[in-house]
């Protein structure tokens, strides 16, 4: 086993047999999958499927279901209803031989602060069932893959928020797996770590590795996912790949309108736009002619304004809301 191991595409991966005769089975599998706690159904009949070597993003409000169908997909919570496959095992019947072939990077770390970096990397691969020889030869290619490699003896408290998450992705290579489950895998971090976890997962996807991604920043799906799909109360409401619901959900540019009273500015704007949303004190224009709009509004006092390209930020808001969800 050499050092890059952990980053090289695994066979599992692969489109098919050598012969091309039998495809590979898909990565995760979700079919009419139902979930209830008491009276509350968290998991309404949610189906999704994630190929080998994509990156899929699950996308909804708090509370939406998301955190459930993880734990699901993992053997941690059985589900009342449906069917589920990981990496092409029954869940959760054979959990623990899909796990093998699994990495988790779950919302919070939970790292050992009494361990270094390295024992952290070496202490988890023990779980795997893998020797310490064994396990030795790939943290140099962990760490730098993690660039961590000047942390190697520090211990995790003395290492930054964007450092820690490094580290957590980078264990979750330890056993070379096929499939990567991220749960909000950049929350709180800063620009400059979240772009460097970005890179880090494009780089993974480019060796063939499955991601499916839990995220609140519409940004981060929108960069990174192939598919994505929108839940909110447990079902989903939308499925497809980003740029194609951006273009069937708004279809069209947005003017962002800061002012004062933005009640106002949407009664007069009415008769200019085919659809507005307030939120605080910002009005949303959708527009199909961003010019008449320039005009009303341009050089008045007080008002601010941004016109550019719809997004999936808009996306999610239009199919989910603009209210807090506690």
């Amino acid at each position: 086993m050499t050092a890059l191991e952990p980053l090289t595409i695994s066979s599992n991966a692969s489109s098919g047999s050598s012969d091309g005769s039998h495809p590979a089975p898909r990565a995760i599998d979700f079919s009419d999958v139902r979930k209830h706690y008491g009276n509350k159904t968290v998991v309404d009949g949610l189906s999704f499927h994630v190929e080998p070597g994509e990156c899929f993003g699950l996308l909804g409000p708090n509370g939406a279901g998301k955190t459930t169908t993880l734990k699901m997909l993992l053997g941690i919570t059985s589900p009342d209803a449906g069917a589920i496959r990981l990496v092409g095992e029954p869940i959760p019947a054979r959990a623990r031989f899909a796990r093998r072939r699994v990495g988790v990077v779950p919302q919070f770390d939970n790292l050992d602060p009494d361990f270094t970096v390295r024992e952290n990397l070496l202490v988890f691969g023990r779980y795997f069932g893998m020797k310490h020889a064994q396990i030795a030869a790939l943290v140099p290619s962990l760490l730098e893959f993690a660039k961590l490699e000047a942390k190697a003896d520090a211990r995790v408290g003395e290492l930054s928020g964007g450092m820690k998450r490094r580290l957590t992705l980078a264990r979750a290579l330890v056993n070379d797996p096929d499939v990567l489950v991220l749960d909000e895998p950049t929350t709180g971090l800063d620009p400059q770590a979240r772009h460097m976890i970005w890179e880090r997962l494009r780089s993974l996807l480019s060796r063939g590795k499955t991601i499916l991604l839990t995220t609140h920043f519409m940004e981060e799906a929108e960069r990174l996912c192939d598919r994505l799909c929108v839940i909110e109360e447990g079902r989903k409401i939308v499925e497809g790949r980003p740029h194609e619901l951006v273009e069937s959900v708004i279809g069209c540019d947005v003017i962002e309108i800061y002012g004062p009273d933005p009640l106002a500015l949407r009664d007069e704007l009415a008769p200019l736009v085919g659809r507005m949303e307030v939120s605080g004190e910002t009005l949303f224009c959708y527009v199909d002619d961003p010019q008449a709009v320039h005009q009303r509004v341009k050089g008045r006092a007080g008002v601010r304004y941004l016109h550019r390209p719809a997004n999936l930020e808009d996306v999610f808001l239009r199919l989910t809301g603009r209210e807090m969800v506690d």
